[in-house]
């Protein structure tokens, strides 16, 4: 395992204002850091500060307090151009799928658009074999899901074919919030299997979720959040069999069965 940092966050704070003009701590004082092939899960509930971390992260929203680095590089020294380019080097899964897809394009379109855009491939005939096998990895063959339109696709459907957009650059790291969200059991474990596939090939992964079980299976590091502060993080075996901290004893109890399925 190297020890170049993928992503390096430290002391990140990040507040919104309330319509009533109060100040609200959406993360506060969290530091981080992963290196390749490591994967980390962010647990909590709503309202705890996952989704404004991973966006805090990639520079979608700018911190009050704190920095966060890319590759080794300070996102708020660089300009337009250069964090487009860290970017360009992450995957990024958004929480809502049926917001993350063009319309307009096809589930094949979309997976191959990334590739377009970035000028990468030795030709179009090279990118869309490979979307065609990101998509095929994900579950999603055959020309009629293929040609379909967001509109065609279920949401389950639509999440993979972000997960497979995501990965056609591959990317040093994914961000991925809740990307199981709309998944049945069996296509669940599935999507896990394929994210591990590409971490074991070198791939960073910070896994959002709210499911204690899922983050367990998915990652070999959480960190526990409540209301923006970091409760709790270390190996996932130690935090689902011995937690530390009173909210993650919570969650825990809340699922009676977590800790025969971690076993």
């Amino acid at each position: 395992m190297t020890d170049i940092k993928v992503v390096e966050a430290s002391k990140l704070t990040v507040s919104f204002r309330s319509k009533r003009g109060e100040i609200h701590k959406a993360v506060n004082d969290v530091s981080l850091s992963l290196c390749p092939g490591e994967t980390l899960a962010v647990v909590g509930g709503s309202g705890s500060g996952k989704t404004t971390l991973l966006r805090a992260l990639l520079g979608l929203v700018r911190p009050d307090a704190g920095n966060v680095a890319l590759y080794g590089k300070d996102l708020s020294k660089l300009g337009k151009d250069g964090l487009a380019e860290v970017r360009q080097r992450c995957g990024y899964v958004q929480q809502d799928p049926y917001g993350a897809i063009p319309p307009g394009l096809t589930a094949l379109e979309a997976v191959c658009e990334p590739a377009h855009i970035a000028g990468v491939g030795s030709g179009r005939e090279e990118i869309r074999e490979r979307a065609v096998r990101l998509l095929a990895e994900l579950g999603l063959k055959g020309e009629r899901i293929l040609s379909s339109r967001a509109a065609g696709l279920s949401g389950g459907q639509r999440q993979r074919v972000q997960i497979a957009r995501a990965l056609m650059l591959s990317p040093g790291i994914l961000f991925c919030d809740e990307p199981t969200s709309m998944q049945d059991a069996s296509t669940r474990g599935e999507v896990i299997e394929v994210l591990a596939k590409h971490v074991a090939e070198g791939t960073a992964m910070i896994f959002v979720t709210h499911d204690l079980v899922l983050a367990g299976k998915a990652a070999k590091r959480i960190m526990v959040m409540k209301e923006g502060l970091l409760c709790e993080e270390g190996p996932s075996d130690k935090i689902l069999n011995a937690p530390e901290d009173p909210y993650t004893k919570k969650l825990i109890d809340s699922v009676p069965s977590l800790v025969k399925i971690a076993s």
